[in-house]
C-alpha cells in the first residue's frame, strides 16, 4: 500500500507552469456569492480566493485506524473537497464571508480553532481519519474513493459530535429540498406541527410564500445545506448550465463538489463558461499544532492562481453547498431558488414546503447515546453499527 501511495505522491503535484492567469477583460467573476470586476479588481479577486482554506493530500500523518494508510494521496481528494466546503461554512459562521486572510498576519482565535478541526489527527473532528472511518458506515473501505454524496453523508454524521460549531447539516434526497424538514432540524426550540410549514401546497410558489410565511423559530441552528445532483447521464446537460452558475451568485453559496470520476475539485465560482476551482491534488507533509497551540497555516491557503475548466467538461455528478447562519438567510435562499432555479422548465432540483407523503417520516439526526467522545467513538469501525446506513444512492459513476 505504501509503495502505491508514494507513486501517487510523486505523480500528483501542481506545477505553476500549468496554471493559467486570469485574462485581462471586462468580465465579472463570481466567487461564493461575491462579484469582482476582473479588469479593475483582480488583486481583490485573488485575495478573496487565497482566503479560502485549501486542503490537499497529506503524507506522514499517523496511520488511519492504527494500521491503515499514512497518506491519502490517490484516494482522498473528494474528502479534502468536502473539508474545504465545510471549512468555508465555519468561516462564514464565526468570521463572516468578508473575512480576509493575509500571509503571516495574526488571525482571530476562531480561525485557528477552525483550522484545528481539520488537522490530520484522529482527535480532530473533521480529520481525514474521522472521515475515512465514518465512511466505513457508508460502505466505503478506508482508502477507497468517495463520491460527493458519500462525503455529504459523512460530514452530516460527524457534525453530530461537534458541539463548538453546532451546525445542522441537511443533505437533500431525490433532488428535493424540503423546507418543513429543515425548519424542524434548525429550530432549537421545537415548534408545533401546525406552525412549521403552514403553506397547504406541496410546491412553493411566489404567491403563497409571501402570503403564508411560516412563523420564525425561537432560535436557529446554523445550516449547512448540501444538494447532491445528477445533471446528465455521461456529461452535464447544457440546459442546467445557467441555473448551476446562478448558485454561485447566491450570498449563501459554498460552491460545489465535483470534477471527474476519481478526480475531485472544489468549485468556488465562475468566469463566463469556465468554473474556478481549488485542486486538492498536490501532496504536502502533515502539519500539527506547534508548542504555543497554533497551527502554521502557510500550506493551507493556495497562493497560486486557481485553476479553471469549461463547465461542459464537468462530470454530471455534483453536490451544491449553501450556508444559512440565520433563519432569514434560509428564507432568502428559498426566494432566490424560487426566482432563479424553479423558473426553468427542466429544474435542477425541487424546493417543496411539505415533507412528501410517500417518503419515510423525517427524523432530525441525533448523536448516538455513547459514553465516549466523537473521536473515540469512531476510532473502531465496529462501533459504527449505532448509525443507520443511508439508503440514498451514490450518484457519481466511476
Amino acid at each position: 500500500m505504501e509503495s502505491v501511495l508514494s507513486k501517487y505522491e510523486n505523480q500528483i503535484t501542481i506545477f505553476a507552469d500549468y496554471l493559467e492567469e486570469f485574462p485581462d477583460s471586462d468580465e465579472l467573476v463570481w466567487i461564493l456569492g461575491k462579484q469582482h470586476l476582473l479588469k479593475t479588481e483582480k488583486s481583490k479577486l485573488l485575495s478573496d480566493i487565497r482566503a479560502r482554506l485549501w486542503f490537499t493530500y497529506r503524507r506522514k500523518f499517523s496511520p488511519i485506524g492504527g494500521t491503515g494508510p499514512s497518506s491519502d494521496a490517490g484516494w482522498g481528494c473528494m474528502l479534502r473537497c468536502g473539508q474545504m466546503m465545510l471549512a468555508q461554512a465555519l468561516i462564514c459562521r464565526h468570521l463572516g464571508r468578508d473575512w480576509s486572510w493575509e500571509k503571516q498576519k495574526e488571525q482571530p482565535r476562531e480561525y485557528q480553532r477552525i483550522l484545528q478541526c481539520f488537522l490530520d489527527r484522529k482527535d480532530c473532528c473533521y480529520s481525514i481519519h474521522q472521515m475515512a472511518q465514518m465512511g466505513v458506515g457508508e460502505g466505503k473501505s478506508i482508502g477507497e474513493w468517495f463520491g460527493p454524496n458519500t462525503v455529504a453523508q459523512v460530514l452530516k454524521k460527524l457534525a453530530l459530535f461537534d458541539e463548538w460549531n453546532s451546525l445542522a447539516i441537511y443533505v437533500s434526497m431525490d433532488n428535493t429540498v424540503v423546507i418543513e424538514d429543515i425548519k424542524k432540524m434548525c429550530c432549537v426550540l421545537p415548534l408545533s406541527a401546525d406552525t412549521i410549514g403552514e403553506s397547504p401546497l406541496n410546491t412553493l410558489n411566489a404567491s403563497n410564500q409571501s402570503k403564508s410565511a411560516p412563523a420564525s423559530c425561537p432560535a436557529w441552528k446554523p445550516l449547512l445545506l448540501i444538494v447532491p445532483l445528477r445533471l446528465g447521464i455521461n456529461q452535464i446537460n447544457p440546459v442546467y448550465v445557467d441555473a448551476f452558475k446562478e448558485c454561485f451568485k447566491m450570498p449563501q453559496s459554498l460552491g460545489a463538489l465535483g470534477g471527474k470520476p476519481n478526480n475531485a475539485y472544489y468549485f468556488i465560482g465562475f468566469l463566463g463558461d469556465e468554473l474556478i476551482f481549488l485542486d486538492p491534488h498536490t501532496t504536502q507533509t502533515f502539519v500539527d499544532t506547534e508548542e504555543n497551540g497554533t497551527v502554521d497555516d502557510q500550506t493551507f491557503h493556495c497562493l497560486q492562481s486557481p485553476q479553471r475548466m469549461n463547465i461542459l467538461n464537468l462530470d454530471p455528478s455534483v453536490a451544491l453547498g449553501f450556508f444559512c447562519k440565520e433563519e432569514k438567510d434560509f428564507d432568502s435562499w428559498c426566494s432566490l431558488v424560487q426566482k432563479e432555479i424553479l423558473k426553468e422548465n427542466l429544474r435542477m432540483f425541487e424546493l417543496v414546503q411539505k415533507h412528501p407523503s410517500h417518503w419515510p417520516p423525517f427524523v432530525p439526526p441525533a448523536k448516538p447515546e455513547v459514553t465516549t467522545t466523537g473521536a473515540e467513538f469512531i476510532d473502531s469501525t465496529e462501533q459504527l453499527e449505532d448509525f443507520d446506513l443511508e439508503e440514498d444512492f451514490e450518484i457519481l459513476s466511476v
